[in-house]
């Protein structure tokens, strides 16, 4: 629990990998929610200018802020190139969405000292832990 709760917290700063404009998709839901729910929240998607009129950013390292956690909603490939970047940016927290994870890309994190949630969503799972009870 210590661990998602690091997480969790409404202070970090989260960037959503695989954001989409498509509000049928993952990447849109993820991001919005965290949004909705007061997160200082991100998007990355090459593909993307803006979603829902912010500014979508190419990469983690056009961002204007080093966040706290990564989000990522895309296929393993390219999670494995997100967590290379990571680590040269000094990021030390990943949260794959389940079908983003590898165990290329979960191994790379762990031998590189980076903090890595898998199997959890974290809108459906996440969101709803009541640390306030543990």
């Amino acid at each position: 629990m210590d661990d998602l709760s690091e997480f969790l917290k409404k202070t970090n700063k989260i960037a959503v990998v695989g954001a989409s404009r498509d509000k049928e998709k993952f990447g849109y839901k993820v991001y919005t929610t965290l949004k909705r729910d007061g997160f200082s929240v991100y998007p990355v998607n090459p593909k993307a200018d803006n979603i829902d009129n912010d500014r979508c950013y190419p990469s983690l390292s056009a961002l204007p802020i080093k966040p706290d956690v990564v989000i990522t909603v895309v296929p393993p490939k390219i999670t494995e190139e997100v967590v290379k970047e990571m680590l040269k940016l000094g990021i030390d927290k990943i949260w794959m969405q389940p079908g983003s994870e590898s165990p290329s890309a979960v191994d790379f994190c762990k031998k590189n000292k980076i903090k890595v949630i898998t199997n959890l969503c974290f809108v459906v799972d996440g969101l709803k832990i009541d640390f306030s009870a543990v």
